[in-house]
């Protein structure tokens, strides 16, 4: 059955795709589920970073569930509601406070791409295969999406690969900064852990602070929360963690921060 499974390891959440038989590939019902269950590790003090990941070692997700496309994509106002699900999903993890890690292993192509894209960092196996077939099937992307790719990858590449809908493999990924990091496939788990308990041993607030600072720079001038980003800023500096951040330096011992 294809679902959304949720593990937890201490400050660590992750979404697990699970859809083996279809390569990971997201059915309507995955794309509905992933915006609240994002909002409910976000809301939860306990949980620092969230990582996504796909089942097994074969795919992050292949994409959309082809098999369903006639039936929800079969007319131009079911184009448009399961468009406005794919869309809510890809906002997901920009509108989260928390870091949002994408761990990739084995394929990842259309919505798993732009996924991944919408992602604040991204961490691949060097068995990684991605690809942008919209051109391919015939499919529209949307201004918002393409733009998501500007911003990760740049305008050049992001026409190489709509333009072309090639495969690129990891070291491409790498090369083009659509990945920050590629490890051998047997240490991906251990990276992404590595990576994640990096950021969640920083403080909460900074963290939150720096990403809504990020997530504002992208945007139009005219979109941008500037008075949220400087509040947030402020927030840090009057926090109980910034004061144990002095006093962990003074000390010369590690900071416990508490996200307070």
């Amino acid at each position: 059955m294809a679902e959304l499974r949720t593990e937890r390891d201490g400050a660590v959440a992750t979404v697990v795709f699970s859809n083996p038989p279809r390569m990971n590939a997201m059915t309507m019902d995955m794309w509905l589920a992933l915006p609240p269950a994002i909002a409910a590790l976000d809301a939860d003090p306990a949980v620092r970073v969230i990582v996504l990941k796909g089942d097994g070692e074969k795919a992050f997700i292949s994409g959309a569930d082809i098999s369903q496309f006639e039936k929800l994509r079969g007319t131009v106002e079911a184009q448009k509601e399961y468009n406005r699900a794919v869309e809510e999903a890809y906002l997901a993890p920009m509108r989260a406070r928390k870091p949002v890690v994408a761990s990739i292993r084995g394929i990842c192509m259309g919505g798993g791409l732009g996924l991944a894209a919408a992602c604040d960092l991204r961490i691949c196996a060097d068995d990684a295969v991605f690809r942008m077939p919209a051109a391919r099937l015939g499919l529209g992307y949307s201004p918002a999406g393409v733009r998501r790719f500007m911003n990760v990858i740049g305008a050049a590449n992001t026409c190489d690969i709509f333009f072309t809908a090639r495969k690129f493999d990891a070291r491409e990924a790498l090369r083009m900064g659509f990945v920050s990091k590629v490890v051998p496939a047997a240490q991906l788990q251990a990276a992404t852990a590595e990576l994640c308990a990096m950021i969640a041993e920083n403080a909460p607030l900074t963290v939150a602070a720096a990403k809504f600072a990020v997530q504002q720079a992208l945007k139009d001038p005219d979109e941008r929360d500037m008075a949220t980003a400087q509040r947030l800023v402020e927030e840090c500096f009057a926090s109980e963690d910034h004061k144990e951040g002095r006093r962990a330096f003074m000390e010369k011992r590690k900071p416990v921060f508490r996200g307070r």
